[in-house]
């Protein structure tokens, strides 16, 4: 039988990631709530509660590394479902933040990208532009036409705005 061992440092990476979350990780009872609401879980390396448990067993490369922190969109569905009120969008947010400062490699190429698209047109806007985000991610990734019958059936039926709207006071 297989046995997990434990990083000397489990704990530490456990208060980091809390701390910078501002998430109680001994909360999860591992019920799977959070991924069974989640809208991309299958297509997670890991689901949800296991990146918890990685984290609680100090498993820092592993969870860094994984798609899963890069794959979470933040819509906080895992959040609302979560009996113990388990910030697990935060926690993904953290992850994230702790992968870009280490220098961790990232497993879904392209997905600093978007992130960074969808970041440049909440600063500029005050919002997302739909639009926006998804031409800058294409012309990164230069990838114009791959997906361009999706665009136009969602421009058709008003998905996408072609026009910004903006918010009047952006540091509010």
């Amino acid at each position: 039988m297989d046995r997990i061992v434990l990083n000397q440092g489990s704990g530490n990476f456990a208060r980091q990631v809390e701390a910078m979350s501002h998430a109680n990780l001994s909360r999860c009872w591992h019920c799977l709530a959070c991924s069974g609401g989640c809208p991309f879980a299958r297509d997670m390396e890991y689901l949800p509660n296991a990146v918890i448990r990685m984290i609680q067993f100090g498993l820092k490369e592993k969870v860094l590394r994984s798609n899963t922190i890069w794959l979470c969109v933040g819509c906080n569905t895992c959040s609302m479902e979560c009996p113990n009120s388990v910030d697990m969008a935060a926690v993904m947010d953290a992850l994230r933040q702790m992968a870009l400062l280490e220098h961790s490699e990232i497993a879904e190429p392209g997905i600093l990208s978007f992130h960074q698209a969808v970041i440049n047109s909440i600063r500029s806007h005050g919002r997302t532009h739909k639009l926006e985000i998804m031409m800058k991610y294409k012309f990164s990734e230069k990838d114009l036409f791959s997906d361009m019958n999706l665009g136009l059936k969602m421009l058709a039926k008003r998905k996408l705005d072609l026009l910004p709207s903006k918010v009047k006071d952006k540091k509010a």
